[in-house]
Order: structure tokens, then C-alpha cells, then sequence
């Protein structure tokens, strides 16, 4: 095991970005931000170049988190540098972007209530890693990656700059948002009644104990770090997309939300969808935000949209939302493939 804390034959590069684009961001957060840069075997002493992959974090991750190591079971950095090194898909430099925030998360969008970290992935870091490794510096050979919060980044971000990114992978991505959201709409409205519905109140107590002993916790913090992604107020302020009283959908908010929902943004982005080498989706069939819905109607959308079967993979797996890691290696040999072909 090396200094990293993987077993490799490959190599990780541990890496840092001075962002321009997110100093004095709104939140105070770091604008000096890790990236981890995977090179396979090979890279060293070649003078190849490779196709890239853009990894993306779900909401409240932060790099160490590939490092995580479950009983029997290897981290996703050395689950695909293995199948790298036995020569089952092409080998394929992998990049693994950090987005976090104050509030848990930036949804990799801009906005005036966390930063612009939509920009900063796309004209900083990848500009970063073009510039120092050895890429195939072009979007048919260039993939984006991510699950849950991740995911969504993966969806939205071809869609948004078809000129950087040619083919996606998405696993259990934030899609449908009112099967995602409502529900822990209702549960958010019973766990605020302990604080007169001020989420704000929450937010306090949450910051001033142990995360995450409290059972409300969980929840309020993905609504108010989305709410402050999707639907700051004028000054930067989150604003929930329900009334914390009752519940009911406030209808101008709500609709901030479903902008980015992507199964809605892609009839407005059909061509570029067509125009995608490859497209990963897939969810597991007991998925606690009922993303296996949103995947499924994802998959239905590009099919309207006019996506090719043969450039797609759509599965519904056994399982839920966490614990689901296995998965990625899985759909970043496959663009491996695609991106080398």
C-alpha cells in the first residue's frame, strides 16, 4: 500500500487548484480545493495520451470518502485501477473533482448562494488537467461521472457544455424531482415543528453539536444545501421550496428547482443528447429518494429526444442508494471503451 492509502498499480496524484472562480464565493468556503488525478499503468515512461473521466461526489462528499474501504469489499480507485491492469478495458486517466460547501454540497451549478462551481469545473479544472497530464484534450474523448448529487452533475453538465464533455455516467443521479423531493418535503415539515419551521434554527443547533445524532438531520441539511444550489434569495439567503408549516409547494420557488431536474432540460437539449458517444444510467430498484424512477424516466426522455439504444446502458439493479460503489468501476470501464474506440 502506498502513501496514498491505495494498493495501485497505477498512480494517484494528489493535487491542489487555486480557483479564481471561487474566491469570496458566498459561503466563505476553501477557493483552494483538492483534486486527485488517477494516471493507470503505463503513464509513466509512455508518451501516450489518454481519454479522461471526471469523477463527481454525491452530496456532503469530500475526496477522502474514495479512500473508504467497507469489510471484504475495495474502494473504487483500486477496483478500476484492477481492471486497468489486467487489461480489461483501455486504460483511461480518471479525475476526482471536490465541490463541497458549507451546506454540504454545490449541486455543480453556479449560483448566488454557493459559488460558481459549475464554471469551476468546467473552465478551470479541466483546462488544470489538460495543461499538466497527457489527455486527449477533446469531448469525444472526455466523460463525466458521478452518483447521486454526482450524477446530476453528470447529466446536466454535457447538456450545458457540450464542447468539453462527449459521453456521461450517472448512478442513481438526482432526477424527477418530485419523486426525489416531495416526499422529504412532508418529513422536513414534521422535523421543523421542533423549531417553529425556521430551518434556520436548525441550522444552529446542527452547527453547534455532533452532526448527525439527530434524526431530522440528514434531511434539513440536503433541503437547505440544495435550497441554497437552487433557490437562493436576492441577498444569497436559501429559500425552501415549501411552506415549513404545511407543506404545500410554493410554486415560483419550486419552479427554480424543477429547472434543473434533467429529465426536463433534455427536450431542450435533445441534439446535444444525440450527439453523446455514450450514456451510462443506471439506479437500484429500492432507492430511498426513489431515483430509480427518475432513472427510468431519464432514459425514457432520451429516447424521445431521438438517443440511439445502441449508445446507451439503462440497468435497474437490486439494491438502494448507499453502498452502491461496485457500480462505477463497472460504467467507467465501459467508457473506457467508448471514448477509445
Amino acid at each position: 500500500m502506498d502513501v496514498t492509502g491505495f494498493e495501485l498499480a497505477g498512480r494517484l496524484d494528489q493535487q491542489v487548484i487555486d480557483s479564481a472562480l471561487l474566491r469570496g464565493n458566498p459561503l466563505g468556503d476553501p477557493h483552494r480545493r483538492p483534486v486527485w488525478v488517477y494516471l493507470p499503468p503505463g503513464y509513466d515512461g509512455s508518451e501516450q495520451r489518454y481519454p479522461v473521466t471526471y469523477v463527481l461526489l454525491g452530496f456532503g462528499g469530500t475526496l477522502p470518502l474514495w479512500r473508504n474501504r467497507m469489510p471484504f469489499r475495495r474502494p473504487v480507485p483500486e477496483l478500476i485501477d484492477r481492471i486497468f491492469a489486467r487489461g480489461e478495458a483501455p486504460p483511461m486517466i480518471l479525475v476526482f473533482v471536490d465541490a463541497m460547501t458549507k451546506y454540504g454540497g454545490s449541486q455543480y451549478v453556479d449560483s448566488a448562494g454557493t459559488g460558481r462551481y459549475h464554471s469551476y469545473l468546467c473552465d478551470e479544472v479541466v483546462n488544470w488537467v489538460d495543461t499538466r497530464y497527457r489527455t486527449i484534450a477533446d469531448r469525444r474523448h472526455r466523460a463525466i461521472a458521478g452518483k447521486s448529487s454526482g450524477g446530476l452533475g453528470a447529466m446536466i453538465t454535457p447538456m450545458l457544455r457540450p464542447d468539453l464533455f462527449g459521453a456521461l455516467a450517472t448512478h442513481s443521479g438526482d432526477a424527477l424531482s418530485e419523486a426525489q423531493y416531495i416526499p422529504h418535503f412532508l418529513h422536513a415539515v414534521r422535523h421543523l415543528r421542533a423549531y417553529d419551521g425556521d430551518i434556520f434554527r436548525w441550522w444552529h443547533d446542527f452547527s453547534t453539536r455532533v452532526a448527525f445524532t439527530k434524526p431530522e438531520d440528514e434531511r434539513l441539511l440536503e433541503l437547505l444545501g440544495v435550497s441554497a444550489c437552487f433557490s437562493p434569495g436576492p441577498d444569497g439567503t436559501p429559500e425552501l421550496p415549501f411552506d415549513p408549516h404545511t407543506g404545500q409547494l410554493r410554486a415560483d420557488v419550486w419552479e427554480r428547482w424543477l429547472r434543473w431536474d434533467p429529465v426536463r432540460m433534455a427536450p431542450a437539449h435533445a441534439s446535444t443528447l444525440r450527439s453523446l458517444r455514450a450514456i451510462w444510467i443506471d439506479a437500484g430498484t429500492s432507492d430511498e429518494w426513489f431515483l430509480d424512477l427518475g432513472a427510468e424516466a431519464l432514459h425514457r426522455s432520451l429516447r424521445v429526444a431521438g438517443v440511439s439504444d445502441e449508445r446507451m446502458h439503462f440497468e435497474l439493479f437490486d439494491g438502494g442508494h448507499r453502498a452502491v460503489e461496485y457500480r462505477q468501476p463497472l460504467a467507467l470501464a465501459w467508457l473506457a471503451h467508448q471514448l477509445s474506440a
